[in-house]
């Protein structure tokens, strides 16, 4: 049946709708603090992309080859476990007092890995990483320098901010040998500093952060399905390369074009996005996490839609994206994910929803057991809102009108942050936040957004004030209404 949506629930502003890159404005954007704006990182972001691009052009890393010290012209560590990584710190003649040192591992275990792995119950990072490290200097270097920024960005070291530069330094010299071994330690460090690099700095940047990791995905044969550690580190680099295109507000699909994430020979026989669909969910029987994995898969798709729309729209691209295409292609996605939604695993579904009420300001309370089920529902969410913004007449078999409002989905997404305080899902929420955020009208439901905004920057060291901005903008308030208000 065809569902006709009223048109304030369906049309997004003239001023921000399909909104390039470029017009994104300056003002919402400073820097973060004096390490996003040091000569030192700047230098060391375009050797490390340098690096990566000139690294995927030549050959691809292979998953076969183990890390050997000795072709860095080092002897391999012979000790066991710690020994292994005290062992890299003298080789690499490292500074850094090893009580620090110490504590960089101590807040990896404890606060960096729990968000890279949010959508994987094997833990890659807080597991084999650490496991790998020892026998691989660049992986340890780099998983210590993001330790080190994420203490200067919680404000819990004062030398962290010099600490993290140092480390990031010696991780890009460590990473040139293993290039040219092209070993599999290569593509864990590269997404380990593609996280510093975008925890560091400014938003508007984040896509070129995260190209050169990108280059060296396309390059290999690591994919979403791949198995082993790998696969969770690729899923780790696609939620950054979705964050970048929601960023931009789908005026640009991700980095990697969406057809190199999954299943490589399928796309290359056609894309058959039912068989894709399939193995999401045979794999998801196995590791129920691959749902979370699956809605970042789709909110991905949802923005190269809305690109490929706004590219045919606004600029004349013949990319095919008529309104025919983009119509039947419209609905076959959202049927996705509503057939996502109905056949979650019970993990994935909430233990307690309380509904919103005037107290709350309508906001509902929406529990969630697991930590990739946070996410993975904000993002099915954030994909709906998107969805609706740019269809206004929705055509489905049956639905509710509930699926069916933007409105909704947004409560949803803000319901989930109030009720769920996991730090791993608290960066990967800031976009959802500000995509829902702007579809309210009340001065108290802002409130409530700006209040978790704030709480976002604060806990986890990830920029999310900057966002409160553009909502300023959003909602029609003068600059500075709530960006003055610090929590408290």
């Amino acid at each position: 049946m065809a569902i006709h949506l009223p048109p304030h629930e369906n049309m997004l502003p003239d001023a921000i709708q399909f909104l390039s890159p470029s017009a994104l404005s300056n003002e919402s954007f400073s820097a973060l603090d004096e390490y996003d704006v040091h000569p030192r990182f700047l230098e060391l972001q375009n050797e490390l992309r340098t690096l990566l691009f000139a690294s995927a052009q030549s050959a691809a890393p292979t998953r076969q080859h183990t890390p050997d010290l000795s072709a860095e012209g080092q002897s391999p560590p012979r000790l066991p476990g710690y020994r292994s990584l005290l062992q890299h710190l003298r080789i690499a003649q490292c500074q850094i007092p090893i009580l620090r040192i110490i504590e960089y591992l101590r807040v990896w275990v404890s606060e960096c890995a729990p968000w890279l792995d949010m959508f994987d119950e094997k833990r890659a990072f807080g597991v084999s990483v650490p496991v790998l490290a020892q026998t691989s200097p660049t992986v340890l270097f780099a998983l210590l320098a993001l330790s080190a920024r994420q203490m200067a960005r919680s404000g819990s070291a004062a030398v962290a901010s010099q600490d993290s530069l140092e480390l990031y330094s010696t991780a890009i010299a460590s990473l040139t040998p293993a290039l040219e071994r092209k070993d599999e330690s290569v593509l864990v460090a590269a997404c380990i500093l593609c996280a510093l690099e975008m925890m560091s700095a400014s938003p508007r940047d984040w896509r070129r952060h995260v190209e050169g990791c990108a280059a060296l995905f396309e390059a290999s044969s690591v994919h979403g399905f791949c198995g082993g550690s790998l696969q969770g580190v690729f899923w780790c680099y696609a939620r950054m390369d979705l964050c970048g295109a929601l960023i931009v507000e789908c005026a640009e699909s991700t980095v990697l074009p969406i057809g190199k994430w999954v299943l490589p020979e399928t796309a290359a026989a056609g894309f058959d996005e039912r068989a894709i669909s399939e193995a999401f969910m045979a794999h998801a029987e196995q590791t129920p996490d691959m749902h979370a994995n699956y809605a970042v898969y789709m909110c991905a798709k949802v923005c190269d839609l809305i690109a490929k729309r706004s590219r045919y729209v606004e600029l004349g691209d013949d990319n095919g994206c008529d309104t025919p295409y983009f119509h039947n292609a419209w609905l076959h996605l959202w049927e996705e994910l509503q057939l996502w939604a109905e056949r979650r695993a019970p993990i994935m579904r909430p233990i307690m929803v309380i509904a919103g009420s005037a107290v709350t300001h309508h906001f509902p309370s929406v529990l969630y057991a697991h930590w990739g089920a946070i996410s993975g529902n904000q993002l099915y969410h954030t994909s709906c809102i998107l969805m609706l913004e740019v269809q206004a007449t929705v055509t489905v078999s049956a639905a509710t009108n509930l699926v069916h409002s933007p409105l909704w989905h947004a409560r949803q997404i803000v319901g989930i942050s109030l009720a769920n305080s996991h730090k791993g899902c608290l960066n990967n929420a800031i976009q959802p936040l500000w995509i829902a955020g702007r579809i309210f009208t009340y001065r108290a439901e802002h409130k409530v957004v700006v209040d978790l905004l704030n709480y976002v920057e604060m806990s986890s060291g990830w920029a999310a004030r900057w966002r409160i901005k553009d909502l300023e903008v959003a909602w029609g308030y003068p600059r500075g209404t709530f960006t003055h208000l610090r929590p408290g």
